[in-house]
């Protein structure tokens, strides 16, 4: 069942993510949510399900702290001209995509390729996949929060000496068979420009562009 409206799908992110960093509970506003993470660099976040000029210049004027980041689903040409000075864009164009999960049937540990074993374990709401070569060397990693019928995919990354092996494919099916045997009926994540592809080819779709901004230091 796909998701009624963008703002619903923000909102399962927003909830999924924050299990899965296990950061604070999203404050509610207006314009979106406020997230205390607390991590050197990222010391909170602002999520804003609908962006609009007179909406972001408040966010960014009132937010002066470095380490403070914004998410925008609107494009970066569009988000950078209405930031407060010392804000920045970060991370290029990114992609909130979403996609229906797989009927449970178990998980797939028999397409590790050769060279490769894979490890999962879940641990307060948290799914993760671990894919390490035979002497236990890190090759590619991942991690799925459910929430309800909701799961938000997280953190997939592969070694730059481990890609175009399939490794991020293996990743993600293991991801959401983990997150269909817990009852998640479909995922959301937000893509980098780069994990696009993997995704598509997946059957994810994009449901909206999605811009970062941080606030930098001295500024």
């Amino acid at each position: 069942m796909p998701f009624a409206h963008t703002a619903e799908a923000v909102r399962a992110w927003v909830d999924g993510w924050t299990v899965s960093r296990g950061a604070a509970e999203p404050v509610p506003h207006a314009w979106g949510f406020t997230v205390d993470v607390g991590a050197p660099g990222h010391v909170m976040r602002h999520v804003l399900h609908s962006a609009d000029e007179a909406t972001v210049r408040k966010v960014t004027e009132h937010s002066t702290a470095p380490g403070i980041w914004l998410k925008a689903f609107v494009p970066p040409e569009r988000l950078e001209p209405w930031l407060a000075p010392g804000w920045h864009l970060a991370g290029g164009a990114g992609h909130l995509m979403s996609a229906p999960l797989p009927v449970a049937h178990g998980r797939d540990l028999t397409g590790t390729p050769d060279g490769y074993r894979i490890d999962t374990w879940t641990r307060a709401g948290v799914t993760r996949v671990l894919v390490r070569t035979a002497d236990g060397a890190f090759a590619a990693r991942g991690q799925i929060a459910v929430t309800g019928l909701v799961a938000v995919v997280d953190q997939v990354e592969t070694d730059p000496a481990h890609q175009r092996r399939g490794l991020g494919r293996l990743v993600m099916r293991n991801l959401t068979a983990a997150a269909a045997e817990q009852g998640a009926a479909k995922g959301v994540l937000g893509a980098t420009p780069e994990g696009r592809a993997l995704y598509e080819t997946l059957g994810w779709r994009e449901l909206a562009p999605l811009t970062s901004a941080v606030r930098g230091p001295g500024s």
